[in-house]
Parts: C-alpha cells; sequence; structure tokens
C-alpha cells in the first residue's frame, strides 16, 4: 500500500531518571505521547532482534551458502563481537526506548558461549508499563535437546525452530549438512517437554526442492500443539541466488493443504505479526504464512535489528548501517547518548523494500546476509 509523505518527526520530549545503567531519554512525539518511537511512516518501534553469533552449524542453501560460507570465510573475531554484557545494557536502554519484545538470533545462537545467562539478565527486563519483556529465539534446533532446560529456567519466553523438511535427503539437502532430522526434533520435544511453548516451527518452501515436504510436515505436526509456519523463499543478502520461480506463493500453499484439511483463516495475535494465521477447520491445529515477497506487510512492521558487532539495521534486506552502538558504548558514552543514536536511526527510517522488490528497476546489489543480522 502507497504511504503519504510525511515530514521527519522531531524529538520534542525527554523523561525518565538514571537507573541502573543509567536512564536513556524516551522519544515522545507529537503523534504519540506513549513513549513508543515511530519512524517517518508512523510505524512505532516494539520488537528487537539481536543477533548473537554469525557463525552457524548448518549450511542452509537460502541463507549461508557453503560456496560463499566455506572453510575460507573469516567469522567475526570474538574482539569484535559485542559482549554478553553490551547485549544486555543495549537491551535494557532500547526497553527503556519502547522495545516490549526482544527475539536472540544469529548464525545459530545457541553456539554462543554463556547465551543462558544473557537470557537471564534479559528475562529480568520490564517494558515501561512494568510488563515482562517477552524473550524469544530462533535456532535450526541442533543442540536444542542439551539446552531447553538451561534456557527455560534462565527465563526464555518462547522458541522457533527451523524445520524444512522431514524426508532425510531433502532436509539435508536445503541444510547442506550431515545432521539428521531426528536431532532437530528430539530438540523440538524437549522445548516442548520444558514448556517453552507455544513453540513455532519455520518451513522455507523453495519450488522443485522441498515444496514436497508441505503436505507430510502439516500432518506431523497437526494435533501437536506446535504451530508450523511456511516462510516463503525470500531474497535475503546476495549470496543466495534468489530467483522469483522458486518462491511458492502463500496463497498455494494454503490451497494445497486446505484441500485435504480444511483451513478458516484467523485474526493476528496483535498488530504488526508477520505471519497471517490460519486454523484447521476440525480443530487439529493452527499453521501461519509468513509471505514477505507477495503478501508484504512492510507497512505494519515494527522491528530493528542489531547485528553481531553491533551496529543498527531497520529492514531484514537492508544494505548498509549508519549507527554502530558497539563503537557508543566502547567509547564510554552515556546511556542517553546511546538512547538518542537509537532515536535519530529509527526516527528517520523508510525502508518499505518488500513493497517496491516490484516495481524496482534494479534491486539493491549488496543487501547484508541474514547470518548477520538474523532473520
Amino acid at each position: 500500500m502507497p504511504y503519504s509523505k510525511v515530514m521527519p518527526i522531531k524529538l520534542i520530549e525527554t523523561c525518565g531518571a538514571p537507573q541502573e545503567f543509567g536512564e536513556p531519554v524516551i522519544i515522545r512525539s507529537a503523534l504519540n505521547f506513549t513513549g513508543v518511537l515511530p519512524d517517518v511512516l508512523h510505524r512505532p518501534m516494539l520488537d528487537l532482534r539481536i543477533s548473537v553469533t554469525d557463525r552457524c552449524n548448518l549450511r542452509c542453501t537460502y541463507c549461508m551458502p557453503r560456496e560463499i560460507f566455506d572453510k575460507n570465510h573469516v567469522f567475526l573475531p570474538r574482539p569484535e563481537l559485542l559482549s554478553l554484557e553490551e547485549i544486555a545494557r543495549a537491551a535494557a536502554i532500547f526497553v527503556r526506548s519502547g522495545i516490549r519484545k526482544i527475539r536472540i538470533t544469529g548464525g545459530e545462537p545457541l553456539l554462543r558461549r554463556g547465551i543462558e545467562k544473557l537470557i537471564e539478565k534479559l528475562s529480568s527486563l520490564r517494558t515501561l508499563n512494568g510488563e515482562m519483556v517477552e524473550i524469544a529465539m530462533t535456532t535450526n534446533g541442533v543442540l536444542l535437546s542439551a539446552k531447553a532446560q538451561a534456557l527455560k529456567e534462565a527465563g526464555l519466553s518462547r522458541i522457533t525452530v527451523s524445520l524444512d523438511g522431514l524426508n532425510e535427503a531433502i532436509f539435508r539437502r536445503m541444510s547442506d549438512s550431515n545432521v539428521s532430522v531426528r536431532t532437530v526434533l528430539e530438540g523440538i520435544e524437549a522445548a516442548q517437554r520444558v514448556g517453552l511453548s507455544p513453540i513455532k516451527v519455520n518451513m522455507v518452501v523453495k519450488r522443485g526442492v522441498n515444496d514436497g515436504e508441505i503436505i507430510p510436515m502439516a500432518e506431523y505436526f497437526r494435533n501437536t500443539g506446535i504451530i508450523l509456519r511456511f516462510v516463503e523463499y525470500m531474497d535475503v543478502g546476495s549470496t543466495n541466488g534468489w530467483v522469483m520461480d522458486e518462491v511458492v506463493p502463500a496463497q498455494e500453499v494454503v490451497d494445497l493443504i486446505s484441500a485435504r484439511y480444511p483451513l478458516v483463516a484467523v485474526d493476528a495475535n496483535c498488530k504488526g505479526e508477520v505471519a497471517s494465521r490460519w486454523v484447521y477447520a476440525d480443530g487439529a491445529g493452527e499453521i501461519g504464512q509468513i509471505a514477505s515477497v507477495t503478501q508484504v506487510f512492510c507497512h505494519e512492521c515494527t522491528r530493528i535489528r542489531l547485528s553481531t558487532d553491533g551496529k543498527l539495521y531497520t529492514c531484514l534486506f537492508a544494505e548498509q548501517s549508519d549507527t554502530d552502538l558497539r563503537a557508543l558504548m566502547r567509547q564510554e558514552c552515556s546511556d542517553e547518548t546511546i538512547s538518542r543514536a537509537i532515536a535519530n536511526c529509527w526516527q528517520k527510517r523508510t525502508d518499505r523494500y518488500s513493497e517496491i522488490r516490484h516495481e524496482a528497476q534494479q534491486f539493491p546489489r549488496n543487501k547484508i546476509e541474514m547470518s548477520y543480522i538474523g532473520g
């Protein structure tokens, strides 16, 4: 949908007294008196995604293709990563600037040493209204079986697991690994057993590769309480060789499943939710569709991303960042300075890449890789 042109919103009021880490300013605008930051297109900043590592133990073809991320690929050296303390500090400032949900991503976040300690720190955060901040994680599930209990005890609210098929050969082709499907399923079962629910399973669908797994996946997760979500293959980053012909439109997936197990559309859980929701007419559960190619949702996007090395990105399809929180923290800048940097980054945001994808004359050539800023 088109947007009307609006002028950048001015920072006109601050509030708050210093607290544990030093209180950042909460920016209020003439359009919003709730302490929430709006961007140029009036979208509030509510969701923070934190990539805690650029490393992964899989080489999924749509994210980290092995021909690029091979044994010679140079990952970020440890000193360049945000420390757990720096992540916790940044998260606290974000929360005091209006963030209500935090999702831990990667790379594969369970590869980050001390991840449970980080979650424990984050789970103590409270929103501007005094409510608990929701702490979620997206993982490939390879290490989840051994980590599920500790994650739950640390305060993780819920978890999303990536699984692109049940057929062993297809899964290994998609993940370009020797990991067994059973390993991921055991991780999902462990998460369900300890109460990390509702559990969501994300399946990226590529035509001619794993689209034959749509029905088997739907059948497997029916009547389990687990929400299966089908993700359209996206042109994230610059290395996955994306072409439109390999995208299976969300509506095609719904029609395919509904022909066997009738589906009924239901409302979103909240404004800005990325997935459309469908429930089985026979009460066997729910599926979701993340359709950023054919049914875009830029107009409701409330997400900001903090990269592994501390840079801010306001879109999954971003090309660059002009805001480096790691540099500010290591220069011993105050929380107020960091808060202003976050506000300035968000309030000039105009991103709506998915909406203009089909009308653009030329796509960006150097989009940031998803493994660096999280999915």
